[in-house]
């Protein structure tokens, strides 16, 4: 749910609407500290001259985007020269923009950026390619935030002390260099990187992960869990320098990223004298200028339902928001090696329903329903398949467990030879499906399932039989969702849960507290999109949060008990509780005339009320759809495509796609078996002539031998 804040500039161009967002994508700022360089605040630079209008004509979007194709259209070339791409001021422009918005709240154009920030900007960006740049400067800047007045010439030296020995902000230059290298290197490795992994990846979501493994890990008996979240709280230097130069080879960016691994960062707590415990209650808390303001309840509550595999971002030294993709570059390495398992494993089972090509691609089945599995003999298809979202992996395995015991064991190995990370058999638990198992704050279990299956036979008639098989079943753990609310203090007690008051939103007016938790209850309904359990768990939520306003409310307007306040307020707390007008018959008319407040009551107070889970067929060979958007627009530049068009046209002519659905549907009604159209052709005789009843040729049998050029034609047309 925590999903890493980068700038895509490629959806602005090629991508309308972008997955997830389903669930919420803002996400708080990452704080870095950062380490002390030189003691001297004498001005860093002197300002160069304007830079002229030369400098800023080209369009940064435009630039990012061929970026984004021209690395799509060859993934597995080696980068070694991106002096370019750092020259570019407009492309530093941008990533100013950007932290801008991230560090005053609002958007910056283009036209509006003073032309001091812009000299700024130019010397930034001078330094770095001369190597004059310091990562976690905390006195000398080349350039300041806008919201940044400090004089740090006229400071006196225990202030100077202070900022010096004491956790600091990031500095504005350091977000602004971290802004430029993500900007450059994230359209590189994504085309590199494994469908596999889908944590700090634009367009990949927790969602899909759900979707994936409903899709394609319903066959599987054994999954085997692993927990390498401990490589990101940090790896060795040489390991992350060394997984960065296998596709870029860029000395300029490989010293950049290697200066900001090994700059030691100041972390220092400053011991606050202990205050006296507040009351649960209290006034109004006013912010001072320069504090930003705090993220809603609703979304402040919403975050505490994070799931384990989705608590952690990484932050490495002076990084910052490059992290999340570093993590990803070295995990690379581990998902590729599981990919040439995943085919080194694959042995087919010719009696086998699904899965019995020796390929592994084509599977069988209900393509209604693709989650599936049919049930067949004690030989089976050997078969895994792998996940893995941050640090958190999940291996399921079609065959005997000896097999995922050796899995493990080479699993562990890889990960001490490469990683230096010690695993053993507990940390990678191998269960079986039965037990159920855990993954995104889901369940995972097999249901055994015994549909009708219906097929048409030969001569029309339709046959039915009773089948057997299973699904994966995904449902949201109701378990999991207690803990949280009772960690946020929203309830108390596992078996039966007490709902608690919510004492944060006691300042605040019935209408503003009604409006918070329903857009908490829709996050929540939208989190559990796809569990199979989603009305159960919403309506839960739903009882958690109106027990827990009702007794804020009881405590607010002292109406005693939850009963009181339901029968003025309504089972959904809509009527205005305040001097319990509620109750007075008046209210209705008042409210139809607009003199009283409209209060919106909370959503899902009853199970009919909670939409159904989501059960939209998932493809196979799924991908974001920014990267279809690039592999089409790749396709349709390559000029081979277009010679494939142009022959294809003047071999087999053009067809409207009512004439060629027309044609597939009189070729069933004919047949009554589906049929190759190319094979229709090169059939016998009647077939021939069935064939010209399709293209419209109604001509008599005196006639055909004049017209054989015509009816070739027609046959071209119906062969394509």
């Amino acid at each position: 749910m925590h999903h890493h804040r980068r700038f895509t500039h490629f959806f602005n161009l090629f991508c309308t609407n972008t997955p997830l967002r389903t669930l919420p994508t803002i996400t708080p700022s990452l704080h870095l500290h950062l380490h002390h360089r030189a003691l001297s605040f004498s001005p860093l630079h002197r300002h160069p001259p304007d830079p002229t209008p030369s400098l800023f004509k080209d369009d940064p979007i435009a630039f990012l985007s061929n970026s984004w194709v021209d690395n799509f259209r060859h993934p597995n070339a080696t980068v070694t020269n991106l002096s370019p791409s750092f020259r570019r001021l407009d492309l530093w422009l941008l990533a100013y923009q950007k932290v801008v918005a991230d560090d005053t709240g609002s958007y910056l154009p283009r036209s509006s950026v003073p032309s001091s920030a812009l000299n700024d900007l130019l010397s930034l960006r001078n330094a770095v390619l001369d190597r004059r740049f310091r990562w976690g400067q905390r006195l000398k800047f080349f350039i300041k935030s806008p919201k940044d007045t400090t004089d740090y010439e006229s400071l006196s030296k225990r202030k100077i002390k202070a900022i010096l020995t004491t956790t600091q902000p990031t500095p504005f230059q350091d977000k602004i260099v971290q802004e430029v290298l993500l900007m450059i290197l994230e359209p590189i490795y994504e085309a590199r990187f494994s469908s596999k992994s889908f944590a700090f990846r634009p367009g990949r979501t927790p969602h899909t992960v759900l979707r994936v493994i409903r899709r394609s890990f319903a066959g599987y008996l054994w999954y085997m869990k692993g927990d390498l979240s401990t490589l990101l709280d940090g790896m060795k230097v040489g390991m992350v320098v060394g997984a960065v130069m296998r596709d870029v080879r860029d000395k300029l960016v490989v010293d950049l990223i290697k200066d900001a691994l090994v700059t030691p960062v100041v972390k220092t707590e400053v011991e606050k004298p202990q205050k006296k415990k507040k009351r649960k209650y209290q006034k109004k808390r006013v912010l001072a200028e320069d504090e930003p303001k705090p993220d809603p309840y609703w979304l402040d509550t919403f975050f505490g339902f994070a799931p384990e595999e989705a608590e952690k971002v990484p932050n490495w030294g002076h990084c910052g928001i490059l992290s999340p993709l570093l993590v990803n570059v070295c995990l690379d390495e581990l998902d590729k090696w599981m990919e040439g398992k995943i085919k080194e494993f694959y042995v087919p089972s010719k009696s086998d329903v699904i899965w019995n090509s020796p390929e592994g691609e084509a599977e069988q089945g209900n393509t209604s329903w693709p989650e599936f599995v049919p049930t067949s003999g004690p030989d089976k298809t050997r078969k895994m398949d792998y996940i893995r979202y941050g640090g958190h992996i999940l291996v399921g395995v079609r065959g005997p467990r000896a097999d995922a015991a050796s899995l493990r064991k080479q699993l562990i190995e890889f990960c001490d030879q490469k990683y230096m990370l010690k695993l053993d058999n507990e940390s990678l638990p191998i269960e079986h499906i039965t037990k159920g198992i855990m993954f995104l704050d889901h369940v995972l279990c097999r249901r055994v399932v015994y549909p009708t299956l219906r097929y048409t036979a030969t001569g029309g008639k339709i046959i039915s039989e009773k089948g057997v098989g299973t699904l994966l079943s995904v449902t949201a753990s109701l378990k999991q969702c207690i803990k949280q609310f009772r960690k946020l203090n929203f309830l108390k007690g596992d078996r039966d849960p007490d709902p608690q008051p919510c004492f944060r939103m006691f300042h605040a007016t019935q209408a503003h507290t009604n409006a918070q938790m329903n857009k908490f209850l829709g996050t929540m309904a939208e989190w559990y999109r796809y569990a199979d359990n989603r009305k159960k768990i919403v309506n839960f939520c739903s009882y958690i949060v109106r027990g827990s306003l009702a007794k804020l409310y009881a405590a607010k307007y002292k109406l005693r008990s939850r009963a009181k306040v339901y029968k003025i307020g309504a089972r959904n707390l809509s009527r205005p509780l305040k001097e319990k007008k509620g109750q007075s018959p008046e209210y209705q008319n008042l409210l139809r005339m607009g003199l009283a407040e409209s209060i919106d009551g909370l959503k899902y107070t009853r199970l009919s009320l909670v939409p159904e889970a989501d059960y939209t067929p998932f493809p196979s060979n799924w991908r974001p759809d920014h990267e279809k958007s690039l592999l089409e627009y790749i396709k349709l530049e390559d000029p081979k495509t277009l010679e494939e068009q142009q022959s294809s046209i003047r071999e087999q002519g053009l067809v409207s796609p009512q004439d060629y659905i027309s044609m597939l549907v009189w070729n069933y009604k004919r047949s009554t078996l589906p049929r190759d159209q190319l094979s229709f052709v090169k059939s016998d005789e009647s077939t021939v002539g069935n064939q010209q009843l399709l293209v419209g040729s109604n001509q008599d049998e005196d006639d055909r031998k004049s017209n054989e050029e015509e009816n070739d034609e027609n046959m071209d047309v119906a062969q394509m």
